[in-house]
């Protein structure tokens, strides 16, 4: 029962994986046919966003009333509602009014899975289901593409995914009695929700949400602008520069594969300290000018130094922060990462449309320097009180 539950779980990050490139997949054909500019996307890209910080701020309450399990059924089902309304939506206005619970979700499924993973499995588990998280990634824009390209229109691309997440909504529903005897342990001293006030004051907490907010920056910075600063810096044609920028995602999905054998020797904390290493060395060749196949290692290497940080960083929180609370703190964490999204990569946009965008590898550089400062900081507290402890 153990390994189905395992199972059910895999499925669950590749399914959660799809419905994140979408958007980025099917806007150049759905702006048009709804009389909207082109830059429109990013307003539902950041109702999204807020919606996922929100719910990832209540799944401290909402796990700990209703299970892991439930949580994550009833997440999973409201996402495909809301992918079903995106098919459905006649107008800009509709969308954004789907994206409310497709955001919504989202956050609630990421932090309560996350959690519950972290509570029960080996890290190794953690890196080679966000390595499942990123084939889903892949598997959604391919799936709308096919959908455009057989003429059967974006909507048909959102409907496709909305069955699949509605086929595991079922799945999830009947494995529910095993989630429930698997989380009973850890809900045994859960006692009440913590406030965010009280979340806060726990020692370490914002240095955990600095990191999160700066990882989640970096890998959201690079994602966006890889491609452009290929193009108009290295001077790599626009349609090689847009094939090359998709060797980022290659890179995390490698190396958390490979992130997932390197945790049966490393612990999550050398693990961490490996990835940045890497992102480092990929930022110093990306700085270099040792021409485009270095500029292409460098992105390589940014990816592959992701890669680790993000899961192990994630499944050292029971750890770090107690069982009892961890649900609470993974909520803060999830939710400084999503701000981290939504806010520096935009940010750079400024940043390169009044300076240049020549200015990414020393962007990336102090965006890592501070996830560095932030996990250094919260290793040393937590040590430190282990000890007074």
């Amino acid at each position: 029962m153990v390994h189905l539950l395992l199972a059910v779980i895999y499925l669950a990050f590749v399914s959660l994986g799809l419905p994140d490139g979408l958007l980025g997949a099917a806007w150049p054909a759905m702006y048009g046919s709804l009389h909207v500019p082109v830059s429109y996307a990013g307003y539902i890209s950041m109702i999204i966003c807020f919606g996922t910080i929100a719910s990832s701020l209540m799944s401290d309450r909402l796990t700990r009333a209703l299970g892991a399990g439930l949580v994550t059924a009833c997440s999973v089902a409201l996402t495909a509602a809301s992918l079903f309304g995106f098919a459905l939506s006649p107008s800009f206005a509709a969308l954004c009014l789907w994206a409310v619970p497709y955001g919504l979700g989202a956050g609630s499924v990421d932090a309560a899975l996350n959690n519950y993973v972290a509570i029960h499995y080996k890290s190794r588990h953690m890196s080679w289901l966000h390595c499942m998280w990123g084939l889903g990634c892949v598997l959604g824009p391919y799936i709308m593409g096919n959908a455009l390209a057989s003429g059967r229109g974006w909507e048909a691309g959102y409907r496709t995914v909305g069955v699949l997440q509605i086929g595991l909504t079922v799945l999830l529903f009947i494995s529910l009695p095993m989630w429930g005897r698997r989380s009973a342990a850890a809900a045994a001293d859960g006692g009440r929700a913590l406030r965010l006030a009280e979340v806060l004051r726990v020692p370490g907490a914002k240095m955990a949400m600095l990191t999160f907010f700066c990882y989640c920056s970096l890998e959201g910075s690079a994602m966006l602008w890889a491609s452009s600063y290929l193009a108009l810096v290295k001077a790599i044609p626009t349609e090689t520069a847009a094939a090359y920028g998709s060797l980022f995602y290659i890179g995390i999905t490698v190396g958390r594969a490979a992130s997932g054998f390197l945790t049966m020797k490393l612990s999550d904390v050398q693990m961490v300290r490996l990835g940045q290493a890497i992102i480092a060395a990929g930022i110093v060749v990306l700085l270099l000018p040792l021409g485009n196949a270095a500029a292409l290692t460098g992105l390589v290497l940014v990816g592959l130094g992701c890669a680790p940080v993000f899961p192990c960083m994630l499944h050292a929180t029971p750890a770090n922060f107690g069982e009892s609370r961890s649900q609470a703190l993974m909520g803060v964490q999830m939710a400084s990462a999503y701000v981290g999204t939504a806010l520096m990569p935009p940010l750079f946009g400024w940043i390169a449309g009044n300076a240049h965008i020549g200015w990414l590898p020393l962007y990336l550089a102090l965006i890592l320097a501070g996830m560095i400062a932030g996990h250094e900081i919260l290793m040393r507290r937590l040590t430190a009180g282990r000890l007074q402890g």
